[in-house]
């Protein structure tokens, strides 16, 4: 404690990091406060039904990563999500097509294009969602709309509205990452997540104390405990993104030589991060997207896949994040491409010919590695649901693993890594002075 009051004073010390702290805090603040003014025309008070529909299952989700803004109807209800979904089409674009790839190539001028094209293509998207969103609104608070108004001509502006507050968060975040401190969009994702956290954790408290069947104290410390090792995995995970350890790496790996010199092939444990399991919930919300405005009689199989702690959910989110795991490997790590670059730079692992041979052995110890990862992250993103055989709230579930967790741990190690360079940098100690968390060779930790 005492180190971390002395970390405080260090960076009030520094005066542009103690700028980029207000900045950033700033910012944040303007984003939350967002999240509380409602839609022109809505009466907040008459939004029981939709704040019921994102009490749990899918939409639950949807309301953690914008803060709670879906459930209020805010102007910000929308959230960042659109741009990611952008982002990550985008990156597949780049991966696919020729002239992506060239544009990729070009640095920096490339890669302010392929940012104007992810804008446009959100504009895009949000033209999409958007409309979809305030039918979803209607049909579950059609009393919501203030009298005078209908729904006909509150359509357009509020399309408008929403989109132009989805915009205005990226630009918060893009000057949070310029003038601040840490990814201002991972950040205001975190930010959104962890507004739920004080909420939830109360409501598990108070359900473990008043419950016939919640098991008291003895059953909280267990929970504390079982979600502590959680946030111990999910940073193995994300330490794991770096390249394969040294002591590992003769084992599993082999290594090279360049003019005599022995160096290690940059293969990693968990190359696809979290993106097998971002890519596996986009598909999960696709029936909630078919069926959300049909009946409610829906079948066991509809309904199961609408629930994301049943067991077919969860076996069908297993198999498509392990599926997606080896994709997303097989698309950003070419055996081919790296057995020329070591021959090209004579390069060569010993004991296996350099061409073919090699790229055959470098496939072979990459499906080694991502097997075993794929189920590690699949386990890290069903945890939610193990935690709700416990009984735990479905508010309070959601920190014991997902994205969420995972998005909580990368975003606060980077950040601290780029407090820890500022202080650094002007001959202050840090907080990650002992930490596995502390930069290693410049790799960032998220």
């Amino acid at each position: 404690m005492k180190k971390f009051i002395e970390t405080l004073k260090n960076c009030w010390k520094v005066e542009d990091l103690r700028m980029r702290l207000l900045i950033t805090i700033l910012f944040v603040a303007i984003y939350r406060f967002g999240s509380f003014v409602v839609l022109p025309g809505i009466n907040p008070a008459n939004l029981e039904k939709l704040q019921q529909q994102t009490a749990g299952g899918l939409m639950s989700l949807l309301d953690m990563f914008s803060g709670g803004a879906f459930s209020n109807a805010s102007i910000f209800a929308l959230g960042i999500m659109p741009y990611i979904s952008a982002s990550i089409v985008m990156q597949l674009v780049a991966i696919a097509v020729p002239s992506f790839q060239k544009m990729q190539r070009e640095g920096e001028s490339g890669r302010k294009k392929i940012m104007q094209y992810t804008r446009y293509l959100t504009v895009a998207i949000l033209l999409f969602q958007a409309p979809s969103y305030l039918m979803n609104l209607k049909m579950q608070s059609p009393g919501a709309l203030a009298s005078g108004l209908s729904w006909s001509e509150f359509m357009i502006p509020a399309t408008i509205i929403l989109a132009a507050g989805s915009m205005f968060i990226l630009w918060l975040g893009e000057r949070i990452t310029d003038k601040g401190v840490g990814n201002g969009i991972s950040l205001i994702i975190m930010i959104g997540i962890i507004a739920r956290l004080p909420q939830s954790f109360f409501q598990e408290v108070g359900s473990r104390f008043t419950a016939i069947t919640g098991g008291g104290l003895v059953m909280f410390i267990v929970e504390i405990l079982i979600l502590y090792a959680v946030v111990c995995a999910s940073i193995l995970l994300v330490q794991g993104t770096r390249k394969v350890p040294v002591q590992y790496a003769k084992k599993l790996v082999g290594n090279t030589q360049y003019g005599g010199a022995r160096q290690y092939i940059p293969l990693k444990l968990f190359a696809a991060n979290v993106m097998p399991i971002i890519f596996a919930q986009a598909l999960m919300f696709i029936p909630l997207a078919i069926v959300q405005y049909s009946s409610d009689n829906l079948g066991w199989f509809t309904r199961s896949l609408l629930d994301n702690r049943s067991l077919l959910y969860n076996v069908v989110y297993v198999l498509l994040i392990v599926a997606f795991t080896y994709f997303y490997t097989a698309i950003t790590l070419n055996p081919t491409q790296m057995a020329e670059d070591m021959k090209r730079n004579n390069g060569f692992i010993p004991g296996v010919r350099p061409g073919k041979d090699t790229a055959n052995y470098i496939e072979e110890i990459m499906s080694r590695l991502t097997l075993p990862g794929s189920l590690f992250i699949a386990f890290i993103a069903i945890m939610p649901a193990l935690a709700g055989l416990l009984n735990v709230q479905q508010g309070f579930s959601q920190f014991f693993g997902g994205t969420s967790l995972l998005i909580l741990v990368g975003v606060v190690i980077d950040t601290l890594q780029q407090i820890e360079s500022h202080l650094m940098m002007r001959h202050y100690d840090g907080l990650l002075n002992s930490g596995r968390t502390r930069p290693q060779n410049g790799i960032s930790a998220y």
